[in-house]
């Protein structure tokens, strides 16, 4: 019975693991995004993402076909919209002046592919509401009010890549 047990035990982890190894700098880009971090400071993108991996694990076994990756950003966008990052305007990037609100608009529309049905079912919106929030957001990104430039320049970099590359479910960061 304990053989079996540390075997199951032994499964989950590597699994676990496999799946951190491959999904975490998408997951880790998408909550620097969120917390308007920079992508080489960013302690509070890290400790959301953290959070979120911990949630995960601890439901690894009743996940039971459901897609890891979707649950973990889940839980990450959750986690951030209940209130715990909403002093997470960061001082690099161009979604650092986004509301909150804003932010997890954009990553889950633009970065993450995610349809305007599920991202506002997720935040508990109307589609309509999305769909505004994404147009404020984007103009705010394209056309930024005039004065000193952002630490970072252009969309693209701001979501990580060069001409946008990075946007879209398939790619990564």
């Amino acid at each position: 019975m304990r053989d079996r047990q540390a075997a199951q035990q032994a499964r989950r982890a590597r699994e676990f693991q496999a799946f951190v190894a491959g999904a975490a700098g998408r997951l880790l880009h998408a909550a620097t995004l969120l917390t308007g971090e920079r992508p080489d400071a960013n302690p509070r993108a890290r400790a959301l993402l953290t959070a979120a991996l911990a949630s995960t694990y601890a439901s690894w076994d009743r996940l039971r076909g459901e897609d890891p990756y979707d649950r973990t950003r889940t839980v990450l966008v959750v986690r951030f919209a209940r209130g715990a990052w909403r002093r997470s305007r960061g001082r690099g990037g161009l979604l650092a002046r986004l509301s909150p609100q804003e932010r997890l608009v954009v990553v889950l529309r633009l970065y993450e592919g995610v349809a305007e049905e599920q991202t506002a079912a997720l935040l508990g919106l109307g589609v309509e509401r999305v769909r505004v929030l994404s147009a404020r957001a984007v103009a705010a990104v394209l056309h930024p009010p005039r004065g000193p430039a952002p630490g970072v320049s252009g969309v693209s970099a701001a979501l990580g890549g060069p001409s946008g590359a990075s946007l879209g479910k398939g790619a990564s960061p």
